[in-house]
């Protein structure tokens, strides 16, 4: 990607609709995410403990900027029910350049 491009994409699974809109409500109030899309009816199967799981989730979709990422990870650690969340940020890899714009207006690192 290229340098100029500091929109990230952060993943978060949570446990349910409640735990979801309260962390997407949080992290956009807060100029964290320009923008969280929640996903319900995920079903996740992972090994935790030893054990196997199998569990419905919701899953946020966060779009936000690489300087945001580490206040982010922190906020939703704090937010989160579970001992162990699920906070990991992909690239994107191209976009529409206004769209990019609007993430990077939108968080906290511009708007200061």
């Amino acid at each position: 990607s290229s340098p100029d491009m500091t929109a990230i994409i952060a993943l978060c699974t949570c446990p349910d609709a409640h735990t979801g809109q309260r962390i997407a409500t949080a992290l956009v109030e807060e100029r964290l995410a320009a923008c969280v899309n929640r996903l319900p009816g995920l079903i996740s199967t992972y090994r935790w403990q030893g054990l196997l799981h199998r569990e419905e989730e919701q899953l946020l979709i966060i779009k936000t900027s690489r300087e945001c990422f580490d206040a982010l990870r922190e906020r939703i650690v704090a937010l989160h029910p579970y001992e162990l969340p699920e906070v990991i940020a992909l690239d994107i890899a191209a976009a529409h350049a206004p769209y990019l714009a609007w993430i990077e207006a939108q968080t906290h690192h511009a708007a200061t």
